[in-house]
């Protein structure tokens, strides 16, 4: 069967030596279907020789139809976000125990692949966030698929800020910090601070509140179109976090402003792909009914 996925790239997880083998045989499996295999130049660079062309990851979004991505979460993040303006569809596949946004497993990494080019997949859409500092002028911009977070410094006391939506003014929060979450980072940062878990098809986003002073402040889950400001008014060294790949230092008065980036991330899964089947396995709810199992 003809796959729609003509020229597919390999990224593996950055300076990580046990994605070779794995990444070699999986460029080898997509030759044998007549694919075009392209390879990120930092995971090209791990390797002592491919015969595969290396490409930045801007390149990559140019030329690829689809990306496989061969490590944890962490790296699928980093991808994401750096592929989300070219809107190549992503699979992610986990070395180890299966991720929230790398959910196919190594083992069997062929089998599911192969009824996935052969058009076997469902396909899942996730919003992502565009934050920017305001000082004199925008002096921090990122993108995060799962998270925008301002937080303390190390060994900092409690900082302050005021928070808006939409140019209302919200309150006042002393805390160790805000989590600025998308329905994908609910299971993140958001879910040990006590947020909630949002169905990823949602376009949803989540104020979580981090060790708030005052224990009525709780969790606030806003639409799409929400413009989030937090103006700062006592650091102690904090500062705002993308998706804990990125980070930016804040001073008192800084405006941290948090919207719905215009990019979206599109993930592919299996066509039996279950959320809700994850989510036992991977925060270890009860199994199965008896009348089930």
């Amino acid at each position: 069967m003809s796959s729609q996925f003509k020229t597919i790239a390999l990224i593996g997880k950055h300076k990580n030596l046990d994605i070779v083998a794995p990444l070699l045989s999986l460029g080898q499996y997509l030759e044998d279907r007549n694919l075009e295999v392209l390879l990120d130049s930092l995971t090209a660079a791990t390797m002592a020789e491919t015969r595969y062309p290396a490409m930045t990851i801007e390149d990559i979004g140019q030329y690829a139809d689809l990306a496989i991505v061969l490590g944890g979460d962490g790296t699928m993040l980093n991808i994401a976000r750096k592929l989300a303006p070219f809107k190549v569809p992503l699979v992610g596949i986990n070395q180890g125990r299966l991720g929230f946004l790398t959910d196919l497993s190594i083992d069997t990494m062929f089998e599911t692949l192969g009824s996935m080019l052969d058009g076997q997949y469902v396909t899942e859409r996730r919003m992502l966030l565009y934050v920017e500092v305001a000082r004199d002028d925008v002096a921090y911009d990122a993108l995060a698929l799962n998270d925008v977070a301002v937080n303390r410094g190390v060994g900092g006391n409690m900082i302050e800020f005021e928070v808006r939506i939409n140019g209302e003014y919200v309150y006042l929060l002393r805390s160790d910090g805000l989590i600025v979450a998308t329905p994908t980072g609910s299971t993140a940062y958001a879910l040990s601070a006590g947020g909630p878990i949002l169905h990823p098809s949602l376009d949803l986003i989540t104020l979580v509140p981090v060790s708030p002073h005052t224990l009525s402040n709780r969790p606030i889950v806003v639409g799409p179109d929400a413009i989030v400001e937090i103006l700062m008014h006592r650091t102690a060294v904090a500062r705002v976090h993308s998706d804990s790949h990125s980070h930016f230092d804040l001073q008192e008065n800084d405006k941290v402003v948090v919207r719905r980036s215009p990019h979206t991330v599109t993930l592919l899964h299996a066509s039996n792909h279950s959320y809700y089947r994850m989510l036992r396995e991977k925060l270890g709810w009860s199994g199965l009914p008896r009348n089930l199992a």
